[in-house]
């Protein structure tokens, strides 16, 4: 198991290479062509772009790992926990807040 990932690893670097590679240049050309048109600023460097890729990450992104998910596990909790009515009047609440065609409020059913 653990050469596995011995083989796995460079593989795995190359391709975070590759991306921080590809979203630094992304930003710093969208940077430098928007930025000082728009706001006067200065353009940026390949590595200001990085740091600016990093910094909005922690800002906004944090550093949660894999996660990002973990409402489904809430979610499945709760589900399990509901009866067979509380369910099925999620089920239409949720279909009515997601635009189903053939949904119809309890109110105006026939």
């Amino acid at each position: 198991m653990r050469k596995k990932w011995l083989y796995k690893i460079p593989g795995i670097l190359l391709i975070v290479i590759a991306a921080v590679a590809v979203f630094g240049f992304v930003v710093q050309h969208l940077w430098n062509w928007l930025i000082p048109a728009i706001v006067g600023w200065h353009a940026i460097n390949f590595w200001q772009a990085v740091g600016i890729l990093l910094l909005s990450k922690i800002l906004f992104g944090g550093f949660h790992g894999r996660g990002g998910m973990h409402w489904r596990h809430r979610m499945g909790e709760r589900w399990e926990k509901m009866s067979p009515e509380e369910r099925e009047k999620f089920t239409r609440a949720m279909r009515g807040r997601c635009g189903y065609r053939d949904f119809q409020p309890e109110e105006q059913k026939v």
